[in-house]
């Protein structure tokens, strides 16, 4: 118990990795870890799909650098995206996708790989030009975008400082 809250205490966004690609039993741990987030009724109503393929993932970089009206590259040079889908007939379908999101980032850091939340991806997979892929993972139409988190082994040069906590976080009554 005592590990898991000083994992949460020190993770942080990594906007800084190596080229490297992470290894298969990494991955493996981190998406168990976001099969395991508690969803409304247990419906286990996310998705999340896995791109590794450099080309891919640098299309998928570049329409969403796009939509934040950049030319850069918002995946921050990670070579792992997992892109996670809310059910949004599902009652807590967009919580649950959140939830997901917070297991991958957290479980990423338990094993020493940087990651990242990284938003846009309802607007990406709105657009007609990503709906050829949406068709290969099979995803129904009610199937949103709700987030991607970025994964890989983190930059040495890497800043990830730690902000102080916020005054008034925590209102006890």
């Amino acid at each position: 118990m005592k590990e898991t809250l000083i994992d949460l205490k020190n993770r942080r966004s990594c906007r800084k990795y190596t080229e490297q690609q992470i290894t298969e039993e990494e991955l493996a741990a981190v998406l168990e870890a976001g099969t395991y987030a508690p969803t409304g009724h247990g419906t286990q109503s996310p998705v999340m799909v896995v791109v590794q393929d450099k080309a891919l993932r640098d299309r998928l970089s570049e329409i969403n650098g796009a939509i934040m009206g950049a030319k850069i590259d918002p995946f921050y040079g990670a070579p792992t995206a997992v892109i996670v889908f809310a059910d949004t007939t599902a009652a807590t379908g967009r919580q649950d996708a959140c939830l997901v999101l917070g297991n991958l980032l957290n479980a990423a850091h338990a094993i020493g790989l940087g990651s990242c939340w990284i938003n846009r991806a309802r607007e990406m997979f709105e657009m007609p030009e990503l709906a050829d892929l949406r068709a290969k993972w099979g995803l129904k139409p009610e199937m949103e975008g709700m987030g991607i988190c970025i994964l890989g082994y983190i930059d040495p040069e890497a800043k990830m400082p730690c902000k102080a906590r916020k005054e008034g976080y925590v209102i006890r009554d």
